[in-house]
């Protein structure tokens, strides 16, 4: 990849406790929940909480699947790093942490599993089954019996005796979602897991699976550039009462304002293969960056800070999970939660990015599609 960047910059955590961001990071006396070095200062911290459907959660998740190769990250990061991101996460107040078995595969709950042993009850733990890890993640498979061995192969993974929101993938094809909800149902009896979630499903899937066994969550991707869920999702979550949870809240990283229409990427970055950052998308998304960048100024944060912090003020019941591999990231990330809005700003910021063409985005009815 080469990379030209331009705009604000991220700035670190020593930065932004002098901005209004600082104002829901809370650091204060306490016990530190893990090991630190002698002579390091104690502090703890805590987030907002926000509920996915009777889950609660902090108000920002931590994802997990970049901390893996495949992803962004050719070589992967040291799994030592990555153990410890995710410990400073649950120090820094997060409590939700978002992976699935196909990551690695199994590289990124073995990860999760190792940081969060030791905390286990003081946080919410969200895992996904349906693809096929031994044929390389590409088949599709949530047959019952396949559904049940998967959870037993999550549960040993992630050092845990139940799963707190256990995730449909994606949509089978082969296999009615009642029979998947069903089966998720039969789990939860066995106390394998807590709530049940989808991830990318059209409105009439989640009531068909709604109706067997009550979903407590949605995640599907949503940031500033990809905005089809506001196309009938949405909608239908907050009929139901379920949580939505985007990925992609920062879309890959380019919401952060690192990169330009300039930026040029290539394989094995996954983002060499994604719609919008081809040269032709990077180009036309520049007055949207543009945008992000004059109103991150306005409001004292950063470019990712202003972008999640606007997915937080669409719904109360919405809990982005931006991944990092980089702690530096992490504060800043965390740091969002202290931005707000008022109405008459989100109105301001809505009339502007509704002006602006988008290339390369999902169409307004894709995600009435299973994926």
């Amino acid at each position: 990849m080469t990379q030209q960047s331009s705009g604000l910059p991220r700035r670190d955590f020593l930065t932004l406790v002098a901005g209004a961001a600082a104002a829901t990071m809370i650091p204060g006396p306490g016990t530190r929940l893990f090991a630190q070095p002698a002579g390091a200062t104690a502090k703890s911290a805590t987030l907002p909480k926000r509920k996915l459907g009777s889950l609660e959660v902090s108000a920002l998740g931590l994802g997990c699947m970049s901390m893996v190769a495949g992803f962004y990250n050719v070589p992967p990061k040291p799994r030592e790093d990555m153990v410890k991101l995710v410990r400073t996460a649950v120090d820094r107040g997060v409590t939700f942490f978002d992976t699935a078995e196909v990551y690695g595969p199994f590289t990124s709950e073995e990860i999760v599993g190792e940081a969060l042993q030791p905390v286990r009850d003081r946080v919410v733990i969200a895992t996904k089954f349906g693809f096929a890890p031994g044929d390389g993640g590409g088949g599709r498979n949530s047959r019952p019996e396949s559904i049940r061995k998967s959870v037993d192969g999550c549960l040993q993974r992630l050092r845990t005796d139940r799963i707190d929101l256990l995730y449909q993938h994606r949509a089978d094809p082969d296999v009615p979602v009642e029979d998947v909800a069903g089966t998720v149902k039969e789990l939860i009896a066995a106390g394998k897991a807590r709530h049940f979630g989808l991830s990318e499903m059209n409105s009439e899937t989640i009531r068909r699976a709604h109706a067997v066994q009550p979903v407590a969550a949605l995640q599907t991707e949503y940031s500033l550039i990809e905005r089809a869920p506001e196309n009938g999702i949405l909608a239908t979550c907050e009929e139901l009462g379920i949580g939505f949870v985007p990925w992609g809240a920062v879309h890959r990283g380019y919401l952060s304002g690192v990169f330009d229409e300039n930026t040029r990427f290539e394989r094995p970055d996954r983002r060499a293969t994604v719609p919008t950052f081809t040269p032709e998308a990077l180009k036309a998304h520049a007055p949207l960056l543009t945008l992000v960048r004059e109103w991150a100024q306005k409001k004292n944060c950063t470019p990712a800070q202003f972008s999640l912090a606007w997915l937080l003020a669409q719904k109360p019941w919405i809990v982005p999970i931006p991944g990092t591999t980089d702690p530096k990231h992490l504060e800043e990330n965390l740091g969002a939660v202290g931005v707000t809005f008022t109405a008459d700003e989100l109105k301001q910021i809505r009339d502007a990015v509704t002006k602006i063409p988008l290339v390369g985005v999902r169409s307004p009815d894709s995600v009435q599609r299973n994926q």
